[in-house]
């Protein structure tokens, strides 16, 4: 990555989206701009897991003026990502198709591990680098991660579905502020929250911090009052209740140090702090600047530089773990690339669209280890079920619609098959799969496969026909399979 390249990230949040802007210099990333709107796009949210039409208008707006921001930079400059809320959402897609137009760039929605990996990666940006072992806190919006590491990294990580917007929507949820709906809040909280005590306890960390949007609320007034001055304590945030108990009533706090948009939020998460720092024995919160948008910034810097793509070293993992025959998918990964090289030398299928081909070629065999007869179903199903730090949501169910269609009937696929560059990706998958069935480097010489109007030609020399009849008969099943599904193959010499 050169110097003074601008990166930009945006967080899509359940209460409020955000936008960090920084420059690349010398190793280091610089802060140069950042802009947050509360948008509670979480608070729009109905019982069925829709999202409102108001509620996704005013998330749209938002990034419309995001975008003006960003206008002119390129996709591996711009890292969108979105949580809990989307997470959640039963018509995430409608929200998120029009968002990527808007901004003119991917919009991944990241599972709950991959959220806490990224909160851990900013937060460890802000803090010095020194021996340390380190228990951070993030409640966000609909979502609460946990996560414990050291300087280099993190090492157990944890969401849960508690957050400031739920919680103060489900316990406080006329705005009544009392200490009857702080203890229902408080003990609700830990019981989501107690699983993690054992894996979290105070004898596995030296120090413990709180990122992102109610600690800093927290730490302002704490501060405004005079309060925290060495981190949060369990007594400013019983000092903090009380003043709310006062209070009786979301519109009617009065709080130095609180903005207008936080007051009917804060009692939720404050609740799910204090449940936090009580389970998980935390005498002194220290408030950090680091969040889930800085990480993402050093996840550009990491993928562009040597450091390396963390997502490579999750499907190395993964082969490793489930004992993928690496030679084997290696040499299925080389001829698959080789073929989409033949058909779009221009280079006109998105970069991401050839990495899902480059990763799906690695995993393709990854549920042989529990059935090799039904290895793409079982394969799709741990890609949609695993861990996988460095992906999204959605990036690694494209990696298991691939693996499930490497070979199977393609109406188990048929609703993508309409997409021409993932059409284009699977036929290379799926011919790849075939030219090296024998577990062997396929002989090539003459084997071209061509990208023609909205069908597809494959050349194959008559001497190749001839000493390779068993992928012959496999190649001409493979093409009445696609004929049925209105895609052209021609086979010719």
């Amino acid at each position: 990555m050169q110097d003074n390249t601008q990166l930009a990230a945006i967080d899509i949040g359940s209460n409020s989206f955000r936008l960090e802007i920084a420059r690349y210099v010398g190793g280091h990333i610089e802060p140069l701009d950042s802009l947050r709107e509360t948008v509670r796009l979480g608070g729009g949210m109905s019982k069925e897991k829709e999202l409102s039409l108001d509620s996704m208008s005013r998330g749209w707006s938002c990034l419309e003026r995001f975008a003006e921001r960003i206008r002119g930079f390129e996709s591996h400059q711009v890292r969108v990502v979105a949580t809990q809320t989307l997470r959640e959402a039963a018509n995430r897609d409608v929200f998120i198709t029009t968002a990527k137009k808007i901004l003119g760039h991917q919009v991944e929605v990241i599972a709950g591990h991959e959220e806490a990996r990224l909160i851990f990666q900013g937060v460890q940006l802000a803090l010095p680098d020194v021996e340390e072992k380190r228990l951070v806190v993030d409640i966000g919006g609909r979502s609460t991660e946990i996560i414990l590491g050291n300087e280099k990294k993190a090492n157990t990580l944890a969401s849960f579905n508690v957050g400031s917007v739920s919680w103060s929507d489900r316990y406080f949820p006329v705005g009544i502020l009392n200490r009857t709906n702080f203890d229902h809040a408080i003990v609700a909280a830990q019981a989501v929250l107690e699983e993690a005590q054992a894996r979290f306890s105070s004898d596995k960390w030296d120090a413990a911090y709180g990122a992102s949007g109610t600690v800093g609320a927290v730490s302002n007034v704490l501060t405004a009052a005079g309060l925290a001055t060495d981190g949060i304590t369990r007594d400013d945030l019983h000092w903090l209740i009380n003043q709310l108990c006062k209070a009786r009533h979301f519109d009617e706090i009065d709080l130095q140090g609180l903005k207008q948009e936080r007051k009917s939020v804060i009692a939720g998460g404050i609740s799910v702090l204090y449940a936090s720092m009580t389970l998980f024995d935390i005498d002194i919160l220290h408030p950090t600047k680091g969040a889930l948008r800085h990480g993402a910034l050093a996840e550009i810097v990491n993928r562009e530089t040597a450091i390396g793509d963390v997502r490579l070293r999750t499907v190395k993992h993964l082969m490793d773990r489930f004992r993928v025959d690496v030679e084997q998918a290696e040499r299925v990964e080389r001829i698959a690339l080789q073929l989409l090289d033949n058909i779009d030398p221009s280079k006109s299928i998105p970069a991401f669209m050839r990495l899902d081909l480059q990763w799906t070629a690695l995993l393709h065999e990854l549920g042989s280890l529990i059935s090799h007869a039904d290895s793409p179903m079982h394969g799709a199903y741990l890609l949609d079920h695993v861990e996988a730090p460095g992906f999204s949501i959605d990036e690694f169910h494209r990696l298991a619609v691939l693996v499930l269609g490497q070979r199977v009937k393609l109406r188990r696929v048929s609703t993508e098959i309409g997409n021409l560059h993932f059409r284009s990706i699977l036929l290379c998958l799926r011919l790849s799969c075939i030219l090296c069935h024998a577990r062997r480097d396929p002989d090539l010489k003459g084997v071209r496969l061509e990208s023609r109007d909205f069908g597809f030609h494959l050349t194959l020399p008559s001497t190749w026909r001839k000493a390779h009849p068993q992928s012959m008969w496999l190649i001409e099943g493979e093409v009445q399979s696609w004929q049925r599904y209105g895609a052209v193959i021609s086979v010719g010499m």
